[in-house]
């Protein structure tokens, strides 16, 4: 019988199930590992449908996992499952947290204190001077520097916190064993040694475009804030911007020449609300209390971890309103106990109530 890190993992691999559908597959069956091992009597007496039944009856032979865990061990490859104890805490607060991380590399507790500074791939000598002078200085404040990896300012502020013996992560957008652009091979194996190369993608997955806008979220989502050093207005950075706004992250940009397209995208963010910075000093007071107030929520989570039931609902919540009754019905929980539930994620910061009887993720998640 597999582990149940495994069983996320295999999970993981099988294709049409993300995170919400591996949580309510985890309540139905208590485990992943229980339904990964379930007949299709079982399955079907639990009220999966045919077509999820039938995916996970063929992932039962343990080929695929098998095949994945051998990539794994071979290039010492950390897999962190959403239930591990290592997984980064500020990731799973989103509403689509990975359900598993491959991590080359190591992260560090010290990364909960960190800062994703990206932009364009085609970056002007001001915004290149703009991300080295920020990733410098949030490297000598031990402030965690994340970004892309990609070609532009993500190089720039991963090269500026190694040369100020900074630590940064690299997300990707491919699997951790392929490098994403290859001239980039010797920036990563330095970050290899001083951070962490981090991807939800299996090992072998190349560079498809489908790929980048996922990987944005856990760039802002293992991040306090976003800074976008510079970027014009169809930029993947400004799907980050909007991304960490949603997750609830604070959002800094610098402002650039009103005459360079290069800058139209960080300017326009300003204008919509963004937090203009023009020094070091406008970003860390910011995020030491956003830091503070992560580690006050943690403080009460610890006090009072996350029960089977929380999961479970949690699970079903996304940043709309979702009635009690909705959440009744598709839980399978009683209703005392699902109102009951829903007060304490609001005391955890973690679900608020919009209107009657209705409720949704918490902003601040």
């Amino acid at each position: 019988m597999i582990s149940e890190s495994h069983a996320w993992l295999a999970f993981s691999l099988m294709p049409d199930i993300g995170y919400k559908r591996m949580r309510h597959i985890e309540h139905l069956f208590g485990s992943l590992q229980g339904a990964f091992h379930a007949s299709i009597a079982e399955m079907r007496d639990a009220g999966l449908d045919h077509r999820l039944a039938n995916t996970i009856l063929a992932a039962q032979d343990g080929k695929a996992l098998q095949a994945a865990l051998k990539k794994i061990e071979a290039l010492d490859v950390t897999l962190l499952p959403f239930i591990d104890d290592r997984y980064p805490a500020l990731l799973k607060q989103i509403p689509d947290p990975p359900p598993v991380l491959y991590v080359r590399g190591a992260l560090s507790p010290d990364d909960a204190l960190a800062l994703a500074v990206i932009g364009t791939r085609r970056a002007t000598s001001y915004g290149k001077d703009a991300a080295l002078y920020f990733a410098r200085h949030l490297a000598q404040a031990r402030v965690t520097v994340v970004s892309g990896l990609a070609q532009g300012i993500d190089a720039v502020a991963h090269t500026a916190a190694l040369d100020n013996n900074g630590r940064t992560i690299a997300v990707l957008g491919t699997g951790v064993d392929v490098i994403y652009p290859r001239e980039h091979a010797r920036l990563a194996s330095r970050i290899i040694e001083h951070g962490a190369l981090l991807s939800e993608f299996p090992m072998g997955t190349q560079p498809e475009p489908f790929n980048f806008p996922r990987r944005n979220r856990i760039i802002s989502g293992i991040s306090l804030g976003v800074l976008i050093a510079e970027a014009p207005v169809k930029s993947g950075a400004l799907i980050t911007a909007a991304t960490a706004a949603e997750q609830g992250r604070d959002v800094f940009a610098v402002p650039g020449n009103i005459f360079s397209a290069s800058a139209a995208g960080g300017n326009r963010l300003i204008q919509d609300g963004a937090k203009l910075v023009m020094t070091i000093d406008d970003i860390l007071s910011e995020l030491n209390v956003a830091h503070e107030h992560v580690q006050t929520r943690q403080i009460a989570n610890d006090i009072s971890p996350m029960s089977d039931d929380e999961r479970a609902i949690i699970a079903l919540l996304s940043h709309e309103p979702l009635h009690v009754d909705e959440i009744c019905r598709t839980s399978g929980l009683p209703i005392h106990v699902i109102t009951g539930t829903l007060t304490m994620l609001e005391l955890k910061g973690l679900a608020r109530m919009i209107g009657h009887m209705q409720y949704s993720l918490s902003v601040d998640r």
